[in-house]
């Protein structure tokens, strides 16, 4: 007999390692399932021992379905009355994908007309539809056109083993904690006398997944029903005989477990569903469970090994998203400080969450929790200075170009960087197309940012390229790893985007130009110092001696340290943020420019210049390509720039220059527009740094003047 056991993505390897134990032949791996052949023994195994199975499934037609009438006429082709009583009950789960019927419950119901006409024109009797514990569970599958229709042997999902009465707001299925446990080889570390804990324990499923794994039991054996006890062709005393022996094999696990199961929560509610659950899976007196917060967690007394492994919150449903990295990074400390020799398994939300750990990772394994996909990072703990040094792979093909490729850079580059004094600086610019990021140095950091890969190259294959670029940038440039922040898009609403990285609060001083900035590498996209506008910050340097100076859009208030070393009369700084008004702040004292000659203003921009007639001999205009800001107007740099560009030249000295610069590459300066009011100087060839040579339109910049007025001419 042929059947299907279907399981999550990412399952696969583990449930086919499952199915060949209790003996399934010609086993084969599909997406998101298993195919196998065996008897009905071997159906009844795969239901009552398999951790990994969703569902267990028997093939009874494959036929074409690209019509509703295809659809019925195929489940009418099958014998019904082999499989049903006349008087019944049935219910229909189907799905479909690429193919022609498009609706699943339409499909549901053409299946369901087919088995119920085929049962009334022979007998008029007719099975009734029940959809809670129906005598048997139809599935019908279409694919590319191709109906698939099973026998549903489960009847229902396979991962409800029975046990659970209440659960979270965002539970893990069963098996997909039973993967976790088995991917950080929780049966190893149990039978080598280990324990197993979890600091975020929810309703408690790993704790009690980890228990019955470690017990041996078989993990349907409290479920009540399965799809097959009102199949006719089931066989009752068959499956009385294996539910027995189950039955012994688990009590007799159960007489020999170890209570080494140790699990807390922050929510004195979870840990109460924690243990109701222990309770009904028969495992409460193994499991100690009370109310702790993560970061406290601590090994149970003289246990010098065991398991550690958790599912904290992604910010998908709980918890804030902003706030999570804090949590990861405090989570990592606490197990790198207080569980050496122990292994760990966290399934991180995302490879940024999962970066915040700082931890490093044996394994990585793609698992999937319903359609989201999370990293299962496992680890080895080991004490500080402890570890022994790590045997890297051999690197790619792929990976040894990029390295000759950034070695190559920087033989190039830093004879010059000596020679100038630039410590800051663009190492690399997705120069091979493969490997789409930038490599930026920050002295003795690295910032390295991914560019959006093609639409045809697969997420797997660009992470694995972002990885490799983060190992031969630390190798080649020899930084440290935890001296590496990556910033890689994430997948949201409205596509591709980035966001707020982290919250370490973590500022690192560098050096420019003989000044000294604050850099925050870890938290946002940008670090605070806009490598490629070194030149435009020279050039103020040069503009500004005895001017009045204007910021607009300061962001860190760079430009104004620079304006100040360049001796400007005072600076004025403005920005609608606080919090980069305060990293202004810090910069213009970390440089002692202090006192009421440098002022901050926390106002919109343009708002700024129509509410103001101070008359400045310095203006610098960096405005962001879009804002829609809650506390401004919506701004668009190509739309709006005319508007703000004639407001500064009200505010301009009859000497002064307005020095404007914006990074979107489709600009177009309008000068028909400008050119009655100001000169203009295109300054944008100049203003790009040699190491941003690969990207020539990174940014533009115009110098913009008041025209010369002839005093004398009539």
């Amino acid at each position: 007999m042929n059947f299907f056991a279907t399981c999550p993505k990412g399952l696969e390897y583990l449930l086919k390692d499952e199915l060949v134990a209790i003996g399934a032949g010609d086993v084969k791996e599909a997406l998101a399932g298993v195919s196998f052949t065996g008897t009905l023994e071997t159906a009844y195994r795969a239901c009552l021992w398999s951790r990994m199975a969703s569902r267990v499934l028997l093939p009874l037609a494959e036929f074409d379905a690209a019509t509703p009438e295809d659809l019925y006429q195929g489940v009418q082709s099958i014998n019904w009355a082999e499989h049903l009583a006349p008087h019944g009950t049935l219910a229909v789960d189907a799905n479909t994908a690429l193919s022609k019927l498009t609706h699943s419950q339409f499909i549901a119901l053409k299946t369901k007309d087919g088995i119920v006409d085929q049962f009334r024109t022979a007998s008029g009797a007719r099975p009734d539809v029940e959809t809670d514990e129906p005598d048997v569970q139809v599935n019908v599958r279409v694919r590319r056109d191709r109906a698939t229709l099973s026998i549903d042997l489960s009847g229902s999902p396979l991962h409800r083993r029975g046990w659970r009465e209440r659960q979270g707001e965002a539970p893990l299925k069963e098996n997909l904690a039973a993967a976790m446990l088995v991917r950080a080889q929780w049966p190893r570390l149990y039978a080598e006398g280990g324990a197993l804990v979890d600091p975020m324990c929810g309703s408690g499923t790993l704790l009690i997944e980890g228990a019955l794994m470690a017990a041996g039991a078989a993990p349907g054996l409290r479920r009540g029903y399965f799809g097959f006890l009102g199949w006719l062709k089931h066989d009752y005393a068959l499956w009385k005989q294996l539910w027995e022996e189950a039955k012994a094999t688990t009590d007799e696990g159960m007489r020999n477990l170890r209570p080494v199961f140790f699990g807390s929560d922050t929510d004195a509610h979870m840990v109460q569903t924690a243990k109701r659950n222990a309770q009904t899976a028969g495992v409460a007196g193994f499991i100690h469970l009370d109310r702790r917060d993560a970061v406290h967690v601590e090994p149970p007394p003289e246990t010098p090994l065991g398991l550690v492994i958790t599912n904290p919150p992604y910010g998908e449903r709980l918890g804030d998203r902003a706030e999570l990295p804090h949590l990861y990074r405090q989570l990592g400390q606490a197990l790198k400080d207080r569980f050496p020799g122990w292994r760990a398994a966290v399934l991180a939300g995302d490879e940024e969450l999962g970066r915040a750990l700082r931890l490093s990772p044996d394994k990585r394994y793609a698992l999937y929790n319903g359609a989201l996909e999370t990293p299962l990072l496992t680890f080895s703990l080991r004490a500080a200075g402890d570890a022994p040094p790590r045997e890297l792979k051999p690197l790619s093909d792929g990976a040894q170009m990029l390295k000759n490729r950034l070695e190559k850079n920087v033989r190039h580059l830093r004879k010059r960087l000596a020679r100038e004094g630039i410590t800051c600086w663009r190492a690399y610019d997705q120069d091979l197309p493969e490997y789409a990021a930038a490599i930026d140095v920050y002295e003795d950091w690295l910032h390295i940012q991914e560019y959006k890969a093609p639409q045809d190259i697969p997420v797997d294959v660009a992470r694995t390229r972002l990885r490799e670029v983060v190992r031969v940038a630390a190798e080649v440039l020899g930084i440290d790893r935890d001296h590496i922040a990556v910033k890689t898009r994430e997948r949201g609403k409205g596509g591709s985007k980035y966001g707020q990285f982290d919250q370490q609060g973590q500022f690192v001083e560098v050096h420019e130009g003989g000044l000294k900035f604050l850099i925050n590498p870890t938290d946002y996209l940008d670090t605070g110092l806009f490598l490629d506008h070194r030149l435009v910050r020279a050039k103020i340097r040069e503009l500004a001696a005895g001017k009045h100076f204007l910021n607009l859009f300061a962001y860190t208030g760079t430009a104004s340290v620079y304006a100040a070393a360049g001796g400007a009369r005072d600076t004025t700084t403005v920005d609608l943020s606080g919090t980069y008004l305060d990293w202004a702040s810090k910069n213009l004292a970390l440089n002692d420019f202090t006192g009421n000659r440098h002022r901050l203003v926390r106002e919109d921009a343009v708002k700024f210049l129509e509410s103001r007639t101070m008359q400045y001999g310095l203006i610098y205009v960096d405005p962001p390509t879009f804002s829609n800001s809650k506390k401004a107007d919506d701004f668009d740099v190509q739309r709006d720039h005319v508007k703000l560009l004639l407001l500064c030249a009200e505010r301009l000295l009859p000497e002064g220059v307005i020095v404007f610069s914006n990074n979107f590459r489709r600009f177009q300066l309008d000068k028909a527009a400008l050119e009655p009011h100001l000169s203009i100087e295109d300054w944008s060839a100049p203003s790009i740094p040699f190491d941003f040579a690969r990207r020539h339109d990174i940014h533009g910049c115009w110098l913009l003047r008041k025209p010369f007025v002839n005093p004398w001419k009539t």
